[in-house]
C-alpha cells in the first residue's frame, strides 16, 4: 500500500522536508503490526491533506521491525535505554513537526484520518495536550482485560483527577497528541509505563490546556504477551502520582492524625472518657500523642517534598508556597522549637516536683501520665521542629551546580594555557 503513496509522505531524511504532523510509534518487536500502522498513518496524511512523517522509536527490536519500518517509509530512531517512556521521549524529540501524535504500534489504536482528525482539531483549537478516551470512543471485545477496564484504569484515573485536578478521564490511553513547543516545558523524566501518567501530571501542574477526544481500542495483533504488566505497572502509576502529590501522601493524612490526636487527647487530659461500656483513659492518651507526633512528621515531609520538588524542577514554582517558606526561616523555626522544648521540660519538672512532694513514693498513674505524656510529646515536637528547620535551611541554600568532568577538564586546560602564556 505504501509504495503507491506520494513520495513526499515518505518523510525523507533531508532537512528540506518540514512536516506538519509527526506520528511517533514506540516499537519493540512489533513486526506483525508495525507495517499496517505506518501505512494507515501515511494514508491519513493524504486524507487529511497535511504533510506528515512517521517516526518509529525502536527500543531494541530483534524481529526485523527496523528493516520493516524503513521499507515502509518511516524514519527510524534507535533508542538504547529500554522502556516505554524512553522510546516515546526519543521519538518525540526526533519529531520534526510542530504537532506530534503518538500511539502504540501493536495495532490496538486507529491511525486513520477520521481517528486522527479530532486530535488535530483540538490542537489547532489551542490545546497543548490532547488525550484519547477509550471509554468514550469504545473498547472492543478482548481489547482490555476486565480488571484493567473496571478496576485499574477507573481507579487510577480517578486518583489523577482528584490529586491534580486534571480533566482527563482516561489517564492511560496510549493515543495522544501534543504541541512540540510545550515538550521542553514538560521535562518528563520517567522511562517506564508511568511515562503516560507523568505527561498528564506535569501538564496539569504547569497549567497547560488539555482536552479529551474519543479513541477506539481494538485487540492488539501480537502473537506474544503484551509488554504491560497490570499489577506492577499499575503500582508504578499509583506510586508516581502519590510521589507527585505530597498533599495527599503526607499533608492531608498528617492533618487528620494531628487533628484526631489533639481533639481526643485534649479531652482525655481533663479525665477519662466513657463511650457506652468502654472507658478511654491514659492508655488512649498515649496513642493520641503518637498520632500527633506521626501527623506532624507527615506534615513536615509534605513541606520537604514540595520544597525539594520545586528546587529540582519536578514541580513548577508556587508563589504562595514560596511566600510561606520565606516566613519559615531557620531562626523562627529554632525559636518555636525551643519554646516547645521548654514547655515539655516545664511539664516534666512539674511532674518530678509533685513526685518529690510525696517523698518519691507511689503515684497515681492516671494523674502522672497526664503530665508525662504531654511533656514527652512537646519535647519530641520541639526537636522535630528544630531539625526540620535546619533541613529546610539546607534545601534553601543557593549552591552552584557541580561541574561535569568535561567542564573540569576545560577549566584545567584553560588554567594551563593561561599559565603557559605568562
Amino acid at each position: 500500500m505504501s509504495c503507491h503513496l506520494p513520495d513526499i509522505l515518505a518523510a525523507p531524511a533531508d532537512e528540506s522536508f518540514f512536516p506538519e504532523i509527526s506520528v511517533v510509534l514506540p516499537c519493540l518487536n512489533e513486526v506483525r503490526t508495525l507495517a499496517a500502522c505506518i501505512d494507515v498513518a501515511k494514508q491519513a496524511f493524504v486524507d487529511l491533506g497535511v504533510r506528515g512523517e512517521v517516526v518509529v522509536a525502536d527500543n531494541g527490536s530483534t524481529d526485523g521491525s527496523c528493516d520493516l519500518a524503513r521499507a515502509h517509509g518511516a524514519r527510524l530512531v534507535p533508542v538504547t535505554p529500554h522502556g516505554y517512556g524512553h522510546a516515546l521521549r526519543a521519538g518525540i524529540e526526533a519529531a520534526r513537526a510542530p504537532l506530534v501524535i503518538m500511539g502504540d504500534a501493536d495495532g490496538s489504536y486507529d491511525f486513520s484520518g477520521p481517528a486522527l482528525k479530532p486530535f488535530l482539531e483540538a490542537l489547532r483549537a489551542g490545546n497543548d495536550l490532547v488525550v484519547g478516551n477509550r471509554f468514550a470512543g469504545g473498547i472492543r471485545s478482548g481489547a482490555m482485560p476486565w480488571k484493567n477496564r473496571y478496576i485499574g484504569n477507573p481507579l487510577l484515573s480517578a486518583c489523577g483527577r482528584l490529586f491534580f485536578q486534571s480533566p482527563c478521564r482516561d489517564f492511560h490511553c496510549g493515543l495522544r497528541a501534543l504541541r512540540k513547543s510545550v515538550w521542553p516545558c514538560l521535562a518528563l523524566r520517567t522511562g517506564g509505563m508511568e511515562f503516560a501518567s507523568e505527561m498528564i501530571v506535569r501538564a496539569s501542574l504547569l497549567g497547560l490546556r488539555m482536552a479529551e477526544v474519543p479513541a477506539t481500542l481494538s485487540p492488539d495483533g501480537r502473537d506474544r504477551p503484551p509488554h504491560l504488566r497490570p499489577w506492577r505497572d499499575g503500582w508504578r502509576h499509583l506510586r508516581f502520582m502519590l510521589l507527585f502529590s505530597p498533599r495527599w501522601l503526607f499533608l492531608y493524612p498528617g492533618f487528620f492524625l494531628c487533628g484526631c490526636g489533639v481533639v481526643l487527647g485534649g479531652r482525655l487530659l481533663a479525665g477519662p472518657l466513657r463511650l457506652g461500656g468502654v472507658t478511654l483513659d491514659v492508655h488512649t492518651l498515649l496513642f493520641c500523642a503518637i498520632a500527633v507526633l506521626t501527623g506532624f512528621q507527615s506534615i513536615q515531609f509534605s513541606v520537604f517534598a514540595k520544597a525539594f520538588a520545586i528546587r529540582c524542577g519536578l514541580w513548577p514554582r508556587d508563589r504562595s508556597f514560596e511566600n510561606l517558606m520565606s516566613r519559615l526561616s531557620l531562626e523562627s523555626g529554632l525559636v518555636v522549637g525551643v519554646c516547645f522544648i521548654l514547655a515539655g521540660l516545664a511539664l516534666g519538672v512539674t511532674a518530678v516536683a509533685q513526685w518529690g512532694s510525696r517523698h518519691f513514693g507511689d503515684l497515681s498513674p492516671q494523674e502522672t501520665l497526664r503530665q508525662v505524656i504531654p511533656s514527652g510529646m512537646l519535647l519530641t515536637l520541639g526537636v522535630q521542629i528544630v531539625l526540620g528547620s535546619f533541613f529546610l535551611g539546607i534545601l534553601g541554600l543557593n549552591v552552584l551546580p557541580v561541574p561535569t568532568e568535561d567542564e573540569e577538564n576545560g577549566n584545567a586546560a584553560g588554567s594551563a594555557d593561561s599559565t603557559f602564556s605568562l
